[in-house]
């Protein structure tokens, strides 16, 4: 049975692999090759280790493992980071291995990180999805209603990203 919970400092080398491993499985037919090739195990651990050592705008992570203990997923977020709409909390990042997607376990993630920010006082969320990523469906399902789209670049190309979100946490929670 999969186990979520808070990610912890000695998580930071096991979320960085599976950061770049699910990123460039999901993206590797969405962003160039060479946009994809500045992701560096080095640049990720980097980042998950100041993210659990000292994370800012409220950041939670949780790490799902699976029956092994074996880390195979995570979710980040905290506050929404542009200010630019309604939503208070914002799903920063959420990767699950390509063998632990479709059955259950980003709905675990997403439960346990929803249930988190509920409790720390968050009234809605916000997630940024590449516009052109099928894993956007897993958010319309939960009932995300989609706020805006805008141009992101990753490396040296320019892609579209669509904002998805729930005006109310309770609505997602009481979809998962």
């Amino acid at each position: 049975m999969a186990h979520v919970r808070v990610a912890q400092l000695e998580d930071a080398e096991q979320i960085a692999n599976i950061h770049i491993k699910s990123w460039k499985s999901t993206y590797k037919d969405l962003i160039d090759e060479q946009d994809m090739s500045n992701i560096t195990l080095e640049n990720r651990m980097a980042l998950w280790e100041t993210v659990l050592k000292s994370p800012i705008n409220g950041q939670v992570a949780f790490v799902i493992e699976n029956n092994k203990g074996e880390v195979v997923g995570f979710v980040s977020g905290g506050k929404e980071r542009t200010k630019n709409y309604t939503y208070d909390g914002e799903i920063y990042a959420i990767y699950l291995l390509d063998e632990y997607q479709r059955i259950g376990y980003g709905s675990w993630l997403l439960n346990s990180f929803a249930q988190a920010m509920k409790a720390a006082g968050y009234q809605s969320l916000l997630v940024w999805v590449l516009t052109r990523n099928p894993s956007a469906n897993f958010y319309k399902v939960l009932g995300a209603k989609p706020v805006e789209a805008e141009e992101v670049t990753i490396g040296s190309g320019t892609y579209e990203e669509t904002a998805y979100g729930w005006n109310d946490i309770n609505d997602l929670l009481d979809r998962l």
